[in-house]
């Protein structure tokens, strides 16, 4: 009887060991991203490196104008995240940065852009 309990005591342990692990909160990221293109930034998604399934529009209603720069603070559990912006003429750009710390993603004219051609 003894070492039953001992057993469901351990058992109990790291049942609770495990729990507590999966309430920890994912690491944060502040993520800089700055515009230095002629075109606006009208949406701006994240998703995992190797997934094109995104997430909602971190921009919300208001746009990153050329010249400008908008900051982003996630919590983020894999080590790299995928940015994927669309510009006013509806092109998608994308980029992976590291997701622990500050990262950052430039985007300028040279900039690759996906336009759907």
């Amino acid at each position: 009887m003894k070492n039953l309990r001992i057993s469901l005591l351990v058992l109990v342990a790291f049942i609770c060991a495990g729990s507590l692990t999966s309430f920890a909160s994912a690491p944060s990221v502040t993520i800089t991203v700055t515009n230095n293109s002629s075109r606006d930034i009208r949406h701006l998604y994240l998703s995992p490196a190797n997934n094109d399934n995104w997430g909602p529009d971190q921009l919300g209603n208001s746009a990153i104008g050329s010249g400008s720069s908008r900051q982003l603070n996630v919590s983020w559990e894999e080590a790299t995240v995928k940015l994927v912006a669309e510009d006013q003429d509806g092109c998608f750009l994308s980029t992976t940065v590291a997701a622990s710390g500050e990262s950052a993603w430039t985007i300028d004219n040279n900039t690759s852009r996906n336009c759907g051609n």
